[in-house]
């Protein structure tokens, strides 16, 4: 399934070549390695905070938060944020390799990964570059339902079910903080990262269930993560 179509297909070459280095070998995602984790239930990270206590405001903010993250980072930046897809793959019924609780999206599953960038901007000379990763999300989505939801695949998600006017909860199951060597390219900083792990809940059943991955950089905006 590609991503700007809503038919089964190929993956681009570019995501297997990215595949080949530090992605899950199961299923092709990018899943931090040796992290840290909190896992907790909504009342526990918004109230009993069983989280590390170093942890800055800001960044619990930015973490525990259930907002659009595409609209909290063009709030920070002031500037459109970009979505770069690459890949929309439908992956059939299979959990392994996949993160703990996606046996709650039911099978056959599309999984999509995407960053986030802000703009491009011109290069030096052949065309334009890509503007600088800020976010990397995988998701993963019944594939009988996900072009209900998702009609235009370069869209944010949050961004293609607003505009369906769809009533959400995002139900935030776990924190992470660990490495990735595809995301220190992606990324242009080392880790180790901040990460989450998420429903959305619509209709009483989980829509979409996301980890996504934050760039160091947003240090830079929300000042250090760990105080």
């Amino acid at each position: 399934m590609s991503c700007s179509a809503a038919s089964p297909g190929a993956s681009t070459a570019s995501n297997q070549a990215d595949r080949s280095h530090g992605a899950d070998s199961r299923s092709g995602w990018h899943r931090l390695q040796s992290p840290d984790s909190w896992k907790m239930l909504e009342e526990d990270a918004m109230f009993r905070m069983q989280l590390p206590e170093q942890l800055a405001p800001t960044w619990k903010m930015l973490l525990l938060s259930d907002g659009s993250v595409t609209r909290h980072l063009q709030l920070l930046t002031g500037q459109h944020i970009e979505v770069d897809c690459l890949e929309m793959e439908s992956i059939g019924s299979s959990t392994e390799g996949l993160p703990e609780g996606s046996h709650a999206i039911e099978g056959p599953r599309v999984q999509r990964q995407v960053l986030l960038r802000l703009p491009k901007h011109p290069g030096n000379g052949a065309g334009p570059e890509k503007g600088q990763a800020l976010v990397y999300a995988t998701s993963w989505w019944n594939e009988d339902t996900v072009s209900e939801y998702l009609q235009d695949k370069r869209l944010p998600i949050w961004a293609s079910l607003s505009a369906a006017r769809t009533e959400l909860y995002r139900d935030v199951q776990a924190l992470y903080h660990g490495t990735s060597p595809f995301l220190d390219r992606q990324f242009g900083e080392e880790g180790p990262f901040w990460g989450r792990q998420y429903f959305f809940w619509h209709n009483d059943k989980p829509l979409t269930l996301i980890y996504e991955v934050f760039s160091p950089s947003l240090q830079r905006l929300l000042g250090p993560a760990l105080q």
